[in-house]
């Protein structure tokens, strides 16, 4: 063999030494793959080079679906801690005010969204002194308001509806109803003799609530946030 073929000998010693990492390593065994289906011509066909391609490609795809699933995994706790601290907070008032100032303070902020809205179903005239105490947070509707908003998905009788918006003039968020992208409601069931109620909770980001996302863990703060209201309005 000519001086010109032959390895360097550190080169030689270090792959004798550690050829376990020579395997593991994807780029260099491609290429020892490819230079010896070179040396074997055009006519012939390799079938161990065509086999170890596809192992390299279905392995590729079962660790992209590794890197998915763990990726879920890590958002699925994030968001089941991120519910659970907006619980505590919303759990710590002593009084109405500051409950419902909380939900659209702190609570909104821990969920990470730009405005949250409690939409009460009533008999009685809308311009309670209460009502304009809470502009802004607490907002009384006419019996059926909270059907016709949800539209279709009313019917469904689903508890949580998310889905994008795009609003036109003044209406659910008031002055910033031109700001909000996508929006997330929860129905709410006060008690046997009681009209409905909605908690609201609106983003600018058009990607935050969609139909396409799952609903379990609004479904359980809206749960809490039901129980606790009717505790208030009792």
């Amino acid at each position: 063999m000519s001086n010109a073929l032959q390895m360097d000998a550190d080169i030689r010693d270090r792959i004798l030494d550690a050829p376990d990492q020579l395997l593991a390593d994807q780029d260099i065994m491609r290429a020892l793959v490819a230079a010896h289906q070179k040396t074997m011509g055009n006519n012939i066909v390799d079938l161990r080079g065509i086999a170890m391609d596809r192992l390299e490609a279905r392995l590729d795809r079962l660790e992209e679906t590794h890197r998915n699933v763990i990726a879920a995994a890590y958002e699925n706790l994030a968001g089941t801690n991120q519910i659970h601290r907006a619980i505590l907070r919303m759990l710590d008032p002593m009084d109405f005010e500051t409950f419902l100032r909380d939900v659209a303070g702190e609570v909104a902020d821990i969920l990470r969204v730009d405005m949250a809205r409690l939409v009460l179903e009533s008999m009685t005239n809308s311009d309670d002194p209460l009502v304009a105490r809470f502009d802004g947070i607490l907002m009384v509707t006419q019996p059926g308001f909270i059907d016709e908003y949800l539209g279709r998905a009313a019917s469904n009788d689903r508890t949580v509806v998310l889905r994008q918006v795009q609003s036109e003039g003044p209406g659910m968020y008031g002055d910033r109803s031109d700001w909000i992208q996508s929006e997330a409601c929860i129905r709410l069931d006060l008690g046997e003799g009681r009209l409905p109620g909605m908690l609201v909770m609106g983003s600018e980001d058009p990607h935050q609530f969609s139909a396409a996302q799952g609903t379990d863990l609004l479904t359980f703060f809206g749960g809490v946030f039901e129980r606790s209201l009717r505790r208030w309005l009792a």
